[in-house]
């Protein structure tokens, strides 16, 4: 699972970051509002950690930004010190998805990540058929079908290619892919993950005068960008 924590307590940050390594996360820390959405922009999470005091941007102003693009399925936690009830209610009915009172032993803030994460998923996984222009996807048979007409993938090139459809115009980190899709060691150097690239481009027709594309991110990782009339040119 991928996670980040911001907040500006510089020691809290840097031991939530090793706790929940330890228990086999990957975790990115920021300091300030500005620096999540500036991560976010290049790439995507599964949980996020928000302290609600900032120097910047609040917690809450986070939380609403992120919720604001309803297509976004990430699990949100406040992490913060502020216990009064208001507060919580507050939180929760902004979208947050969890509320951890600081301090919090960080064997549950683990637990309560997954089970965010575990709740994000299956959201995710509730319709069987997405439709993205004329391309369908179906979750049971790992079928995607192009104007109708079925295409053969394996289910490595159906997940990854849901992915892509799912974060149009999102840079997808190399670690994040490989994370997501074949659950490996982020910093595992492998071309599997290019060469099903190469073969999901072949099989869906992701090519410019098709409208679609997905263009590799020097020293990043990739993202697919679709066109519309005019703009491939």
């Amino acid at each position: 699972m991928r996670i980040a924590v911001v907040d500006d307590d510089q020691d809290l940050l840097h031991f939530v970051q090793s706790a929940m390594r330890e228990f086999g996360h990957t975790c990115d820390g920021f300091s300030n509002g500005a620096q999540l959405l500036a991560a976010l922009r290049r790439g995507n999470y599964d949980v996020l950690l928000l302290d609600w005091h900032l120097p910047d941007l609040s917690g809450m102003e986070l939380l609403q930004r992120i919720r604001a693009d309803q297509s976004d399925t990430t699990g949100v936690i406040m992490l913060t010190n502020r216990s009064e009830p208001d507060a919580i209610v507050r939180a929760l009915q902004s979208g947050a998805d969890d509320y951890i009172v600081k301090p919090a032993e960080t064997a549950i803030i683990a637990a309560r990540a997954e089970a965010v994460n575990r709740r994000s998923q299956r959201g995710r996984g509730e319709r069987r058929y997405l439709d993205f222009g004329d391309y369908r996807f179906d979750r049971l048979t790992e079928v995607i079908a192009i104007a109708g007409q079925p295409v053969a993938v394996n289910s490595k090139e159906f997940a990854l290619a849901l992915l892509f459809f799912e974060n149009v115009h999102r840079p997808l980190s190399r670690s994040y892919i490989l994370g997501t899709i074949w659950h490996a060691d982020p910093n595992l150097p492998t071309r599997t993950l290019d060469m099903h690239i190469s073969r999901i481009r072949t099989k869906l027709g992701l090519r410019p005068e098709n409208g679609l594309r997905i263009a590799a991110i020097a020293g990043y990782g990739y993202r697919m960008e679709r066109f519309t009339d005019g703009d491939a040119g």
